[in-house]
């Protein structure tokens, strides 16, 4: 007789917790260089919230805590701030769009609007090539995005 079992064969083993995540895209600021600590912290959330609209898998699950209060979900991959001079903002908006990379930009005329409107407006107003960029944010595959910020730094 025959020995072997024929139960079925164990579910494989659930993926680590505690092992790393590696992400294979990249969520990327890059902020210009002679901003106030003020500025760069209202671009960069200007700029998030565009990316987490036009990308929805970027969001992750809602939060909560211990006692079941739930709070909202935010993106579920870390978000890289760079910084550059004039010139890189530049080259790198022409790169993101070259490579057709979801991207939201924040120009200079941005600091003397109020809302949405008069935002959109002010873009709106100047051709491309010149838009006075203080901002930008992409999501792409790592390896194009790396490629777009060529010569930015990590914000200090």
């Amino acid at each position: 007789m025959d020995n072997t079992s024929t139960a079925p064969a164990p579910a494989p083993a659930p993926a680590s917790t505690t092992a790393p995540v590696r992400f294979d895209s990249k969520i990327a600021v890059l902020l210009r260089e002679d901003l106030a600590p003020w500025q760069r912290l209202n671009v960069t959330a200007f700029l998030v919230s565009g990316l987490g609209t036009a990308v929805p898998e970027l969001i992750g699950e809602p939060y909560a805590d211990a006692d079941g209060t739930g709070y909202l979900p935010m993106f579920r991959q870390p978000v890289l701030v760079l910084e550059g001079g004039r010139e890189l903002l530049a080259t790198a908006h022409g790169r993101a769009l070259a490579r057709g990379l979801p991207l939201a930009v924040f120009t200079a005329d941005l600091f003397a609007t109020g809302n949405d409107r008069d935002n959109r407006a002010a873009v709106r107003a100047v051709p491309t090539a010149g838009l006075d960029l203080v901002g930008l944010a992409l999501h792409g595959p790592r390896n194009a995005v790396d490629k777009v910020l060529k010569g930015a730094r990590m914000h200090p």
